[in-house]
């Protein structure tokens, strides 16, 4: 499992006017399905799953170059751009903002039944890389956006995003299936941002010993645990841990550790499934593992594209209707034509691209 990115966001108010959505879904259309045509649905999810390409995708498309707005905003277009494309391009998605990511499993198994392939492996990377990005990577960030992209191949991608409200930042966070090792160690292969947190990291790859610790007392008897947290509660906590004592009340914990010592969890990534297992849950766990054991926790330029059409918030310049119009004009025809054997306009789009390759 490769976590591909994290990119951080200034939260904005407002969201994009009809007229520049409806030209979002028409332009990201036609992008992805001359995506597709060129280079296979295996690319298109390579490099949505790019936090770097992911932004200049959404300059490109007009929205505000740096805001939150950008992820959920362009998702949606996405998903609205393939609702009819289903059948000819075998690309889905599903999920979105706040309550609409809940109906994520019933979309995946909507999408099943249609096209008749298994959706649990869909469903389980959705309900996972939430859960890892909530629960095990404890940034102060809170998810309320969550988006799979995925092909009836097998491929998919996940792009979710958080909120620190006492910030005012969101940041968003990208998972490609390619090359699926581990959903719960080290699964970042680039960080996108200019704000540092603090962060209590379960994936890091010095928190291994963590995660089997937290695994073994998950199975503990519950009331073996709570004399455990007791003795915590009593210590002078250093300030990485990024807890309070209410966090760590046994009451509040008891019946989520009896789940776990019903279930039995084999190793981190069973514990982290188990519904009621959150941040409180693992953080009590960690203290505790600390303790008996010793373990030591783990705390540990996409703008140039809106120059293409201009943005939503009249930076650099105010959207250029006209000119977006003709861009999606131009990029239907050139899939019109490849489709029936002419290719004359894709090769004079390669062509355009070697102009504007950066120096």
């Amino acid at each position: 499992m490769q976590k591909t990115g994290i990119a951080e966001l200034p939260l904005h108010n407002g969201k994009a006017p009809r007229w520049l959505f409806n030209r979002m879904v028409a332009l990201a259309e036609a992008t992805v399905e001359l995506m597709i045509l060129e280079f296979g649905k295996k690319e298109l999810l390579f490099r949505i799953s790019d936090p770097y390409w992911f932004q200049a995708f959404g300059c490109l498309l007009g929205f505000d170059w740096h805001s939150s707005g950008l992820t959920t905003t362009v998702t949606a277009a996405i998903k609205e751009a393939l609702r009819d494309k289903k059948k000819e391009l075998r690309v889905f998605v599903a999920g979105g903002k706040a309550k609409i990511a809940l109906q994520t499993p019933k979309e995946i198994i909507n999408y099943a039944e249609s096209f008749c392939f298994d959706p649990e492996p869909f469903i389980y990377a959705s309900r996972l890389s939430a859960k890892v990005d909530n629960v095990a990577v404890q940034d102060g960030f809170n998810l309320y956006h969550h988006t799979i992209i995925f092909t009836d191949e097998g491929h998919w991608c996940v792009i979710q995003q958080g909120m620190n409200s006492n910030l005012c930042v969101a940041r968003r966070y990208h998972w490609l299936s390619y090359n699926l090792k581990s959903f719960v160690e080290e699964p970042h292969t680039a960080v996108c941002c200019d704000l540092t947190t603090q962060t209590l990291n379960f994936t890091a790859t010095e928190s291994s010993l963590l995660r089997e610790k937290s695994v073994l007392l998950s199975c503990e008897k519950p009331e073996t645990i709570l004399k455990e947290i007791k003795k915590v509660k009593k210590l002078i906590m250093p300030k990485r841990h990024i807890l309070t004592m209410e966090d760590i009340k046994p009451e509040n914990i008891y019946k989520i550790l009896i789940k776990t010592y019903e279930r039995q969890p084999s190793n981190f990534e069973s514990l982290l499934e188990i519904n009621g297992v959150g941040p409180k849950t693992l953080r009590a766990l960690a203290l505790t593992s600390e303790l008996l054991y010793g373990t030591p926790l783990s705390f540990k330029d996409p703008a140039r594209y809106s120059f293409a059409h201009g943005g939503k918030d009249k930076t650099p310049y105010p959207l250029d209707r006209k000119l977006y119009d003709r861009t999606i004009d131009v990029l239907k025809k050139a899939i019109e034509e490849a489709k029936i054997g002419r290719t004359e306009k894709i090769f004079a789009l390669r062509r355009l691209n070697q102009f504007f390759k950066p120096a």
